[in-house]
């Protein structure tokens, strides 16, 4: 399968299950692969990873149910708790982080490039978000990006002791598909690109 075919492949799958054909090992070995292969400018390697699976997925999720209750009205929140209830039938979470310790450390030792590290802290995550969502893909692991920072934050870091430093920018959950993705629409390319030759 040619690269373009990963990535087309690589889709937000909703319905997803437990019923993985890989254990929990493989999975974790292609998501550390996946971020260590990702590239990022001076090679700064700002992004770190949170692998949870079994009961520490769940109680992630749980804490992102707990933490919605207090938010969203009462008379909407069955909608906000199925879609919660359909992240925890999953496989497991990466959860996405930027050390800012890192980010600070490039700003301090490249001073004349020192705006420009949090944007590239941004990028590097990003980059590392999708090349973990297609090595996925590719193992036919459906997955979606959901975003719960920064509301989550103060709560999962202190149960999975995260350290002060690692900025939660993601969360990846996956598991097998249990339905196929929708139908995808794209803008018209004239919208999008332009070709000066």
């Amino acid at each position: 399968m040619s690269f373009l075919d990963q990535i087309q492949k690589r889709r937000s799958i909703y319905a997803i299950g437990k019923n993985l054909t890989a254990d929990q090992d493989a999975v974790e070995e292609t998501i550390k692969q996946a971020v260590r292969l990702s590239p990022s400018s001076f090679n700064s390697q700002t992004s770190r990873v949170v692998i949870l699976f079994g009961e520490s997925h769940l109680q992630f999720w749980g804490i992102v149910r707990e933490t919605l209750r207090k938010i969203v009205p009462e008379a909407a929140f069955a909608g906000t708790d199925a879609k919660i209830s359909s992240f925890e039938a999953g496989f497991g979470t990466a959860l996405f982080y930027e050390d800012q310790a890192a980010v600070k450390a490039l700003q301090e030792q490249f001073a004349l490039y020192a705006d420009n590290f949090p944007v590239w802290s941004e990028h590097s995550t990003a980059i590392a978000q999708f090349a973990v969502w297609t090595a996925l893909s590719e193992q036919n692991i459906g997955a979606s990006l959901q975003h719960y920072n920064p509301i989550v934050d103060e709560e999962v870091a202190a149960a999975f002791t995260i350290p002060d430093s690692w900025k939660l920018r993601a969360q990846l959950v996956f598991g097998s598909i249990e339905a196929p993705a929708g139908e995808k629409t794209f803008m018209d390319d004239a919208e999008r690109f332009k070709t000066f030759k």
